[in-house]
């Protein structure tokens, strides 16, 4: 049992390990080497676990495709599908800004010297257009925007925070994205549905005062 821990933890160290040189270097020039120096490993134990570079790759692709998984399910615990959605914005942009595994995870699929089964980026459109799909089926968008035409606005957006964020971490705060929400929310909410939603996000640090989106586009 003991050594299987250690076989665990050996693991985790070298995933995590691959996801910091990745995030940093890229996949092409990212040596193997500096992996397992960085996890604290020999290269013979880096190739116990992972018979190649793009092989250690699917791993940090494969744990960040778990970490996004819980943006996702986080974000569907509102029944309000339109602040489900701002939840899971902010819920990503935190795990980007945070988590150097989600982060790779990203990089890794627009990355074109490394050929992944797992694209991150689709995953999350098809989450996002599921989402507008339910807020255009119980009346929370309003009658004049397409659920597609929002889909794509908030996909390009969110997507570019993420390449953006890359270099600058300011496109991945909260103010970045409750002014992003606070723009958006008034043209695409339904009248009835806009005074309920949260540009911060339920959980966000004003989350406790409440505070609402004006009909133009301001908080009161």
């Amino acid at each position: 049992m003991a050594k299987q821990e250690r076989a665990l933890r050996t693991r985790e160290a070298l995933v995590n390990s691959a996801a910091e040189v990745f995030d940093c270097e890229g996949f092409s020039v990212a040596s193997l080497t500096t992996i397992s120096s960085r996890a604290g490993v020999s290269n013979g134990a880096l190739h116990f676990h992972f018979a190649s570079k793009a092989a250690l790759a699917d791993a940090v692709e494969e744990a960040a495709e778990r970490r996004l998984d819980q943006v996702t399910q986080r974000g569907t615990e509102d029944p309000n599908a339109l602040q489900c959605l701002v939840d899971a914005t902010h819920d990503l942009a935190r795990g980007l800004r945070e988590d150097v595994v989600l982060r790779a995870g990203f990089c890794l699929s627009s990355d074109q010297s490394y050929a992944g089964e797992r694209d991150l980026r689709v995953e999350w459109r098809r989450w996002v257009e599921g989402v507008l799909k339910r807020a255009d089926g119980d009346g929370t968008l309003t009658e004049s925007v397409p659920a597609q035409d929002v889909m794509l606005a908030v996909v390009a957006a969110t997507v570019g925070f993420e390449v953006l964020g890359a270099r600058d971490a300011t496109w991945l705060s909260y103010r970045t994205l409750t002014r992003f929400w606070q723009l958006l929310l008034p043209r695409l909410a339904a009248p009835a549905t806009l005074d309920t939603l949260r540009a911060e996000g339920v959980h966000g640090p004003r989350a406790g005062n409440a505070a609402r989106i004006g009909h133009q586009g301001r908080e009161p």
